[in-house]
């Protein structure tokens, strides 16, 4: 189904005051948000690819959205992406949520990259961030960016220690350099607790707009294929393609490993998650919300922003009790987690 680009004022249910708030924003943009307007209507999230309801990345975003909502009252703005949209898409779009008021905006995702760069130099008293980017370099921009690598090597320990068959998969969402640091460290993980177990790796698209991070089925057809070449544990890094790769695991009576997200706790995914070993998390709902209020406090955070393991903006979930009460397993996640933190462990992230 075609995604329809839509603004969602958070706790509004009317599309008509969606336009209201739209038809609010000052012509001028020396006016505009953080540019001499009186009041900052907010956060506002622009999506990635999936949107809003992936029980991922788009929906963690969300979470520190709606934290800062209720903290500060604000009425916050999310808006969904369009199907093959362009940069200049994402760049009107990013132009009329700072032209409204809101302030920061976001752009979830490194695809906004581009849209971020251009539409900060128009506003530079709004603050902007972009997540999973560190390439923009503006005095109003903050880079959310995360070890993802050293999640992932946890994962990677979690899936050695599990397996029966010594055979384990990796599924990413598309092929680019921020998917290749989830493989580079679960295989590193892989590799240094267990020798002799395989790690399949699998892309499911060479780009997002082929539906890499969107698309269920492709994600269960690839695990599908992993579990009939012999794996018993699949960890994903594909956004709501993901879904496809826990219910492959559900029906094969596997275990899954999730991403961004404490995916065992996520209500679409309830069916499955005594599959759902564990998740590599990113905190991406505290770097939103720490953006938020940065901006609120009057001192917007700018530059590079980078969460790790001893910042405590990357982890592994432990609420399946599955997972929590493997003895050993804790073990050898303590030990690799004090390694990580202590620098004797060195994690690849490509």
């Amino acid at each position: 189904m075609r995604r329809v680009s839509r603004i969602a004022v958070a706790g509004v249910a009317t599309a008509a005051l969606a336009v209201t708030v739209s038809a609010c924003g000052s012509s001028s943009s020396s006016e505009s948000a953080g540019n001499g307007a009186k009041k900052n209507l907010g956060l506002a999230l622009a999506y990635d690819v999936g949107g809003k309801g992936d029980q991922s990345f788009n929906d963690a975003a969300t979470a520190g959205m709606e934290k800062a909502d209720q903290e500060y009252g604000y009425k916050s703005a999310a808006v969904e992406p369009q199907d093959g949209e362009s940069d200049a898409d994402k760049a009107q779009r990013l132009e009329t949520l700072a032209k409204q008021g809101y302030n920061p905006v976001v752009g979830v995702g490194f695809a906004y990259a581009p849209a971020v760069k251009e539409v900060a130099a128009k506003y530079p008293k709004t603050t902007f961030g972009i997540v999973d980017d560190n390439t923009i370099k503006a005095s109003n921009v903050a880079d959310l960016v995360f070890h993802e690598e050293q999640a992932s090597y946890l994962a990677g320990v979690a899936a050695a220690k599990t397996t029966k068959s010594n055979t384990v998969g990796f599924i990413g969402g598309v092929d680019v350099p921020l998917i290749h640091k989830f493989e580079a460290g679960f295989k590193q993980g892989v590799a240094d607790t267990k020798k002799g177990v395989k790690v399949k790796s699998q892309y499911l698209t060479e780009t997002a707009a082929e539906g890499g991070f969107a698309s269920p089925d492709k994600g269960e057809n690839a695990a599908n294929g992993q579990i009939d070449a012999g794996a018993d544990v699949v960890y994903a890094a594909a956004g709501l393609s993901g879904q496809g790769v826990i219910k492959a695991a559900a029906a094969h009576k596997i275990w899954a490993i999730g991403v961004d997200s404490d995916q065992y706790k996520q209500d679409a995914l309830a069916k499955y998650k005594d599959s759902i070993l564990t998740s590599a998390m990113k905190d991406v709902a505290g770097a939103v919300y720490n953006l938020a209020k940065s901006v609120k406090d009057g001192k917007p955070q700018t530059g590079e922003v980078r969460a790790s393991l001893a910042t405590g903006g990357v982890s592994l979930a432990d609420s399946n009790p599955v997972f929590q009460k493997n003895a050993a397993l804790q073990a050898a996640l303590k030990k690799a987690e004090e390694g990580i933190k202590s620098g004797t462990i060195q994690v690849k992230s490509s």
